[in-house]
């Protein structure tokens, strides 16, 4: 899906003057909703004042030499018009490594959330630029400043120092969107200036795998090159989404278009209004997806919540009691349906917050409390939990579901290069024909637990996976480490 996607902002218009000629046709006559609003010109002109233009500056250095045909240097034609500049004055032969500077410009969309000068529009509009300078309807510019930037979100804000007070928009809620409410999206497709497109909400809640909060509004409202950090209004001139990314196989609107949606984005423009930068909560765990296997092999029923792969030794959830193997099913009184809700979750609770977390632990409920800390401090620290040593257990070798097991010694230490503190039964081979293997599980990986109890010998594994067998389980939750100590769950099929 990522090769498909475009981070700028395009989508496509609905027919629909093909659809009311049609419904004219018809005996009966749709509903006035369906057939949409009989103008937006109103509408249009109540916002377009507000939606700015965004360019931006970045002094990049080029080479002056010039790629053998065929190479694939990925130059564009201006760039083959300045290296035949250079060459006509004779600096082309100053050597390859010979430096020149010349600016890069992008150009983007973005709107007015106060009128005394702060616009929002997308990180990667403005990325590394040296200038940025906002363009309004009437023509004039204004050059501007970053206040803040958030590159998991793809949000930055800017201020410009205007000499009256600006045109500007609010936010609605996006929450209470459906698939089918009409939206219109205005912004800067292809650098033509402000232009206004209309199209309906296609979806919510969509996953474009872009980054850890994905939960893009999907619209069919055309948006293309251009369109990136542009508004997408609601019938009353709200901001719903800021348009960001399009899946396209040829660059341009296919009718698939993401925005994030205001009720994700507006937390983190506020904080980067008043800290200028952002302060999300963070639980300290690290988490994975369940699927049904892991959970018939945990006893759920049915595939929910998040499996915590991982305990921050230094993070809030460690004092709180949240264990490894524990699944997230509940945070701060909201359903943590699947894996990738809790972390959009727990962003966007505030920081120093106690809240209730109810995790699932060996088929039973429990609740935690936990007060969260700020995921940027977090992620200042070194990740990873220290294990202390311990002695080799005794070599032996058996077989369990697929895989040849081993006792730790010095010799497969060094042979599998297993770190010093790290415990478990090591996995000297895999069964290229088992589910094992079909889960990616590789020699040199330790077997840290098996049904949620940590085992040490191939001999505990064995006798785990036949007690499991025996309480009908059709399925084994292993936890699995790598060399460098990350560890996973991994459930296979009890064969």
């Amino acid at each position: 899906m990522r090769a498909f996607l475009s981070v700028l902002g395009r989508l496509r218009a609905p027919a629909c003057a093909a659809g009311l000629a049609l419904g004219a046709s018809l005996a009966f006559a749709a509903p006035a909703a369906a057939r949409g609003p009989e103008t937006l010109a109103p509408l249009t002109a109540q916002v377009m004042d507000a939606v700015v233009n965004i360019s931006a500056s970045t002094t990049v250095e080029a080479r002056a030499r010039v790629n053998p045909p065929g190479g694939g240097g990925g130059q564009t034609p201006l760039d083959d018009l300045f290296e035949d500049f250079f060459n006509r004055r004779g600096q082309g032969n100053r050597g390859d490594d010979a430096p020149r500077q010349r600016r890069s410009n992008s150009l983007g969309s973005g709107f007015v959330i106060d009128a005394s000068g702060i616009v929002v529009t997308n990180n990667h509009v403005i990325g590394d630029a040296n200038e940025i300078f906002v363009i309004f309807s009437d023509g004039s510019r204004l050059k501007a400043e970053i206040v803040g930037k958030d590159t998991k979100m793809d949000l930055a804000v800017l201020r410009v120092k205007p000499e009256k007070p600006l045109k500007a928009v609010s936010f609605g809620d996006s929450e209470k969107m459906q698939p089918g409410d009409w939206v219109i999206a205005i912004g800067n497709p292809f650098g033509l200036g402000g232009s206004v497109s209309a199209g309906i909400v296609s979806a919510r809640g969509r996953n474009i795998e872009s980054g850890p909060y994905d939960n893009y509004i999907q619209t069919d409202a055309a948006i293309n090159k251009g369109n990136s950090g542009g508004p997408l209004f609601n019938m009353d001139g709200e901001v719903i989404g800021i348009n960001t990314a399009i899946l396209s196989p040829t660059g341009g609107s296919v009718g698939i278009g993401f925005a994030v949606p205001s009720a994700s984005a507006s937390p983190i423009i506020d904080q980067l209004r008043q800290f200028g930068e952002t302060r999300r909560g963070w639980l300290g765990v690290r988490i994975q997806n369940i699927d049904d296997t892991t959970a018939d092999a945990l006893g759920l029923g049915t595939a929910r919540g998040a499996l915590v792969a991982g305990v921050d030794e230094r993070g809030p959830a460690k004092p709180a009691g949240i264990e490894v193997g524990d699944v997230i099913t509940k945070f701060d009184g909201r359903d943590v349906k699947e894996s990738r809700d809790l972390p959009r979750l727990v962003a966007n609770t505030t920081v120093g917050k106690t809240v209730d977390v109810t995790v699932v632990r060996k088929g039973g409920p429990l609740t935690k409390s936990v007060t969260l800390g700020r995921l940027e401090d977090g992620e200042k620290q070194q990740a990873g939990l220290n294990q202390p040593s311990v002695q080799d257990p005794p070599s032996a070798t058996r077989r369990a579901l697929g895989l040849e097991l081993s006792g730790l010694s010095d010799e497969l230490r060094r042979r599998f290069n297993v770190q010093d503190g790290a415990k478990g039964v090591l996995i000297t081979r895999v069964d290229p024909n088992s589910s094992a293997a079909d889960k990616r599980i590789q020699p040199g990986e330790l077997i840290v637990e098996v049904g949620q109890e940590a085992v040490s010998t191939p001999a505990d594994v064995a006798r785990r996976v036949e007690a499991l067998r025996k309480d009908g389980r059709k399925s084994a939750l292993l936890l699995v480490a790598n060399a460098q100590g990350e560890v996973r769950f991994v459930a296979l099929a009890l064969e």
